[in-house]
């Protein structure tokens, strides 16, 4: 598989002619969802789902959606093309094999309604945990996104996530809310910290997996 890394949470896989996109928030840049065969959204948020963008995709080249049941409220009118997935579910999208895990997303605050939220383990090879530090205990993962920085996470969280799932190489996700210094200093930590081969990839970035 081929994966380019767009900015925050934004993932494109190409694997077999497909076209999988994971994530197109209002982050990362809409041409992410150019050629789409199928999208994974982890949950409702807008900096994982850009609804507007998704739409006028939709318009020129119909794909489903995978995600949680709750995403047809944001969704609107677009809510036709959503194929519900629940915790525990495996399925196919763009011809690749796709994993859900989790459940809700993690708290931010108590005062702020917790939204559902959903892990994929995408060919089992890589995984994307959304706003969750959910392990997928009965696989291995080659290649783990580890969502890095959040207003509802904490640093040693996040290193102990990554360490629990053991990957052979960890990237960086969900980083747009750092400047130049934060992504320094968390680069340095989580590269001395976090047991595996760690990297970030500047949006943009293309790996083979």
């Amino acid at each position: 598989m081929r994966l380019t890394k767009y900015a925050h949470s934004c993932l494109r896989v190409e694997h077999d002619g497909g076209v999988l996109v994971v994530d197109p928030g209002v982050f990362s840049d809409p041409a992410a969802l150019d050629g789409a065969d199928a999208v994974l959204v982890t949950h409702e948020h807008p900096d994982h789902l850009d609804v507007a963008a998704v739409r006028q995709h939709l318009d020129r080249r119909p794909f489903p959606i995978h995600g949680p049941a709750s995403l047809a409220g944001p969704l609107g009118d677009a809510a036709e093309a959503l194929r519900p997935v629940a915790a525990g579910e495996s399925f196919t999208a763009a011809g690749v094999a796709v994993r859900a895990y989790g459940g809700k997303h993690a708290v931010i605050h108590p005062d702020i309604p917790v939204v559902d939220n959903l892990g994929f383990l995408i060919n089992d090879v890589v995984y994307h945990p959304g706003d969750a530090l959910v392990v997928p205990d009965e696989t291995p993962v080659d290649t783990l996104f580890a969502p890095i920085h959040a207003p509802w996470s904490k640093f040693s969280e996040v290193v102990d996530f990554i360490r629990a799932v053991a990957p052979r190489r960890a990237y960086a996700l969900h980083d747009a809310l750092l400047n130049t210094n934060g992504l320094g200093v968390l680069d340095r930590q989580y590269t001395a910290l976090s047991g595996t081969e760690y990297q970030r990839l500047e949006p943009g970035s293309r790996v083979d997996v």
